[in-house]
């Protein structure tokens, strides 16, 4: 056995003539040995004959010999492994089959023996295997080296195939049209040419038996040789794997709705979304219709109209829709979205009728038509539920897929409208928050800044919370008596609502104490007091933080408060607001406290004149202490001007109020605590003289773009934050040529960042500033544009002022003798200048007003008087005196001789009011000119 075992066990393969024959009698004892048994076992004939089939197996299988030879005479044979002992003690694992060889009625068995080997298996007949490729469920089929069909098993059938002998001689695409028959012979010729096999290469098409329903199928491929080695053609299965690719395909459906649907909090992208990512991987026609007042953020009510939110077709421009996107889609009663509207309940129908009309009414144009003529023949309408209220309803459409749609793509469906009515509620429940946010924001900061005379003015405000678009930084512009403005910036540590109301606060403060005309210190340090107090009032403030500020609403409790919510002391205040409060004035009337003001009444602290005063000398050369740093000359002596960039030590940190004040928006925070640490800059400007005063609490200084084009920040004295306690403010003046322009801004636009210091960033800033723009507006936006993104890190406001002067012509001033008889005079000076500025109308008014000032002046006031006409947008009268005490409004009884001055000049001007000065008090009234006595 031993020469011919290699080429012998080479031959082992599936075929009954290549297995060792030998024969048992009915004792199950050998009676017939062969050569081919000899082979196999190496006993010959002489000692095989006569030995039990038992002695010729391993102790384990010999004892399964009476239960097989039982079963062979039951059924006539059997088959299956076994193992032989070989006679030089070897063992063979057997392929055995054993039938019956019974010819003269004596009981005989013949046996057949095939060595594993080599083999793969068990060794079977032909029948074995027709039977093993006919009734396999998986479709198989052979083709030649043409590609063309030679045999195929009846399984292919069920896959949409012609029978059997229909298929013979065909190639792929004459047996199945409606798949992509190049694809799949392409895979045939390359397993042909490398004799790898393919496995399950996927398709999907339509097959011929179901033209109108897509099918996905699974091949694998392999080489059949012949016996010298060469290719005989190709062995392919077939499995149907539509259920499974279908799940596919709505996992991922369901996959990029989680991805698409919902990334921003716009109600009419949501629903477009929707409608974007089921077409058309689930319908050929989306319609997405909300009701109304869940497009305005409120409560959905189903007594109102549905609207078309979003819309998609696989057909460009979507020639199905009958109503544009953002219009009313109403529908006739019964119709199935207005039924599904009502019961909260999906419907699909198979089938459409296709004469039937379409269901909208009150169509655009009165434009009908017909499912037949729109295309559309299947339909599934879903409601789109959250949170157990109906918001609108999806109308699925099919149009090019012929299949209708089923349950499946119903489950489909409402899983994708599930998801995607999560996303809309929340989208209009974010609407109808940031609607009432951007209410309060509207509120609180200015709708158009007042028309003027003194400045050209424009702002930008940018806050860094996008969503509720919501922020503490705020900007502003008052008009005061004497035609001068001030301008305010300010920031509230933190973003959001709590931030918002927290400017709002501010903001009404800073008005408030406007309107009483103090400097711009003073008017610092009364809301520094203010947010102290309401601090502390609240639990909040700081332990060594003084003053005597309002409470909630910026009115002081306990009496503190003025009846119009100054928040001044008790007594500071009438009325009209025209006082100020109790010790606020000097002994010499300046109406100064804390020594914010020098001897000389200057306003100024620390040498903040240039030396001729003008607080800018050039326009580019500081003095000792000229107001303006940053590139400046030195004043004579070499020395530099302070604050500037080789000082040896730096200024502290403009803005410091982020880093004194709490983290952001926390939730417990009071509005009055979240004023804590905020930063405000404060600047009164007049366009008689050209003069500018300003302070600033925690705040970066402003800049100054000279009529040149230059830029230089102010030298501005860095008082401490609002409401953390610290030294007295300070402020400066400075002298302003016409045209120059102020830009007061928030930190945020100098963009603080680890790694940038604040050199850098005002560095940033010059060179934006220094940019020219066709006009102030572009200015404005361009620097905002190039300092900071879309979504800026902090909030950010950016005013821009250009100054302006009023000329000779606008201005009048007389000094009046302390003298009775000189009121007449005074009248007629008055109106005489009325007729040279063409006011006429305007006399006998401006004359009582005169009259009655310059009386009280000259009776009650000592020192020198002085009487000034104003004419801008308003017609002003001012009368200077030196005396320290303001006067006050009486309704005096009709036996009074005496006391109605001040009454009929309320009565006769539109404002007036009391301001103090260095050289001591004006009081000043106001006239509209655009009609006598308005």
């Amino acid at each position: 056995m031993g020469a011919h075992k290699g080429h012998d066990t080479a031959r082992h393969r599936f075929d009954v003539a290549d297995a060792a024959p030998l024969l048992l009698d009915a004792h199950g004892i050998v009676t017939g040995w062969t050569r081919d048994a000899e082979r196999l076992l190496d006993y010959g004939a002489s000692e095989a004959v006569g030995m039990t089939a038992a002695a010729l197996l391993t102790a384990e299988d010999a004892g399964r010999v009476p239960e097989l030879a039982q079963r062979c005479r039951a059924d006539g044979g059997w088959a299956g492994l076994l193992t032989a002992v070989r006679k030089g003690g070897g063992t063979a694992r057997l392929m055995v089959r054993v039938t019956s060889a019974d010819t003269d009625g004596t009981a005989r068995w013949l046996v057949l023996l095939s060595e594993l080997a080599e083999a793969p298996g068990w060794d079977m007949s032909r029948p074995v295997l027709e039977q093993m490729v006919t009734r396999s469920p998986i479709g198989i089929a052979i083709v030649d080296t043409d590609l063309r069909c030679v045999w195929s098993n009846p399984a292919l059938e069920q896959f949409g195939s012609a029978p059997a002998p229909e298929r013979l001689g065909l190639r792929f695409g004459e047996i199945q049209p409606g798949l992509d028959a190049e694809a799949i012979e392409a895979q045939m010729r390359r397993v042909l040419e490398t004799g790898e096999p393919v496995v399950e290469y996927e398709h999907v098409g339509r097959v011929r038996a179901a033209p109108h329903r897509e099918t996905a199928h699974t091949m694998s491929f392999t080489r059949i040789d012949d016996d010298q080695g060469k290719p005989m053609g190709v062995y392919y299965t077939v499995v149907d794997i539509t259920e499974r690719h279908r799940a596919r395909q709505r996992l991922a459906l369901l996959d990029r709705a989680g991805e698409h649907i919902g990334r921003g909090l716009d109600i009419r992208q949501t629903a477009q979304e929707l409608a974007d990512v089921a077409v058309p991987a689930l319908a050929d026609y989306i319609t997405v219709d909300l009701l109304e007042p869940v497009l305005r953020g409120a409560e959905p009510t189903k007594q109102v109209p549905l609207v078309r939110a979003g819309q998609q077709s696989v057909n460009e421009g979507v020639p199905e829709a009958v109503v544009a996107v953002g219009e009313v889609a109403a529908y006739l009663p019964g119709t199935p979205p207005l039924r599904c509207l009502a019961e909260g309940t999906s419907l699909r129908e198979e089938r459409l009728d296709p004469l039937a009309a379409e269901w909208a009414t009150d169509i655009p144009g009165g434009r009908t038509a017909t499912f037949l003529e729109l295309g559309l023949h299947s339909v599934m309408v879903v409601p789109i539920r959250a949170r157990g209220a109906t918001l609108g309803v999806t109308t699925f459409f099919r149009r090019r897929r012929q299949e209708p749609f089923d349950e499946d793509d119903l489950n489909l469906a409402e899983d994708l409208v599930s998801r995607a009515a999560v996303c809309v509620d929340n989208a209009r429940r974010y609407t109808r928050e940031r609607q009432a946010a951007l209410v309060l924001q509207r509120s609180l900061l200015p709708h158009r800044l007042p028309e003027q005379d003194a400045v050209e003015v424009t702002a930008c405000y940018r806050p860094a919370d996008e969503l509720t678009g919501l922020g503490g930084d705020w900007y502003d512009l008052i008009p005061l008596s004497g035609a001068r403005v001030a301008l305010v910036v300010g920031e509230v540590p933190g973003h959001g609502i709590a931030a918002a109301a927290a400017m709002g606060r501010l903001r009404t403060a800073v008005r408030t104490l406007a309107a009483l005309d103090l400097p711009p210190e003073e008017v610092l340090g009364h809301l520094d007091d203010l947010v102290a107090r309401a601090a502390r009032e609240e639990g909040a403030g700081p332990e060594g933080a003084g003053g005597s500020g309002g409470g909630e609403g910026c009115g002081a409790a306990g009496g503190s408060g003025t009846p119009d919510g100054s928040g001044l002391s008790e007594g500071s205040g009438t009325a009209d607001g025209s006082r100020l409060s109790e010790g606020s004035g000097t002994a010499d009337g300046s109406g100064l406290s804390g020594g914010s003001r020098t001897a000389d009444g200057s306003g100024l602290s620390g040498g903040s004149r240039t030396a001729d005063g003008s607080g800018l000398s050039g326009g580019s050369r500081t003095a000792d202490g000229s107001g303006l740093a940053g590139g400046s000359e030195a004043a004579p002596g070499g020395a530099r001007a302070p604050g500037s960039s080789d000082t040896p030590a730096d200024p502290p940190a403009p803005g410091n109020s982020r880093s004194l004040a709490a983290p952001d928006d926390p939730p417990d925070e009071s509005d009055s605590a979240q004023a804590v640490g905020s930063g405000c800059v404060y600047v009164v400007y007049d366009p008689v003289d050209g003069q500018c005063a300003m302070a600033a609490a925690g705040h970066p200084a402003p800049a100054v773009i000279l009529p040149d084009g230059t830029v230089a920040f102010v030298d501005l004295p860095q008082g401490p934050s609002l409401g953390v306690g610290g030294p007295p403010f300070e402020s400066v003046e400075l002298a302003l040529a016409p045209g120059s322009t102020l830009a007061l801004h928030t930190d945020g636009l100098l963009a603080h960042s680890e790694g940038r210091s604040l050199e850098a960033g005002r560095e940033r800033l010059r060179e934006a500033l220094e940019r020219s723009a066709d006009t102030l507006d572009l200015r404005c936006r361009a620097v905002v544009d190039s300092l900071a993104p879309d979504q800026p890190h902090d909030d950010l406001a950016l005013l821009l002022a250009r100054t302006r002067l009023l000329g000779p012509e606008q201005v009048a001033d007389w000094d009046v003798p302390v003298d009775p008889a000189q009121v007449a005079e005074a009248r007629k000076a008055a109106s005489r200048q009325l007729t040279e500025w063409g006011l006429e109308e305007f006399a006998f008014t401006t004359e009582l007003v005169v009259s009655e000032l310059v009386t009280n002046a000259i009776r009650h006031a000592v020192g020198p008087i002085r009487l000034r006409l104003i004419r801008a947008r308003t017609l002003m009268c001012e009368v200077l005196d030196s005396g320290s005490t303001a006067p006050h409004l009486r309704h005096p009884r009709t036996t009074d001789e005496g006391g109605r001055g001040l009454l009929l000049v309320s009565q006769f001007a539109q404002r007036w009011g009391t301001r103090f000065v260095p050289e001591g008090k004006v009081i000043w009234a106001e006239q509209s000119l655009r009609e006598p006595g308005a």
